[in-house]
């Protein structure tokens, strides 16, 4: 945490030193079940994304992807939803869409549908 408050301070709130130092937080919160500050984390670099590099670049969808499982952790559905349906349009435009990220963004939705009994 020290070491990503530094980064801010010294090289600037988007720089993508920050952002690869943030992703290794969140890694950490990720895989101690810590889902809050996982969601609030990856928002942070889903913004910073769009800032630094592109919206739709694809590691932005990687965060994107994994904001998803987060909220499917603590069952916010409508919020995966959401997310699910962003994710798939995007993919389908920039990969195209016989795309294996593309189908995989597809699957997601549909079990996100699934985990709601529609």
């Amino acid at each position: 945490m020290q070491v990503m408050e530094i980064s801010k301070r010294v090289l600037g709130e988007e720089y993508l030193d920050i952002l690869a130092n943030i992703k290794n937080l969140v890694l950490i919160y990720w895989n101690q079940g810590r889902w809050k500050e996982t969601e609030g984390l990856f928002v942070q670099v889903i913004k910073s994304n769009a800032i630094v590099l592109k919206l739709e670049y694809l590691d932005t969808l990687t965060s994107k992807n994994n904001l998803l499982a987060t909220y499917k952790f603590q069952g916010q559905w409508k919020e995966a939803e959401e997310l699910d349906m962003q994710v798939m349009e995007i993919s389908k435009r920039i990969l195209g869409e016989e795309y294996l990220n593309t189908l995989t963004s597809i699957n997601n939705l549909v079990l996100t549908y699934w985990n709601q009994g529609r």
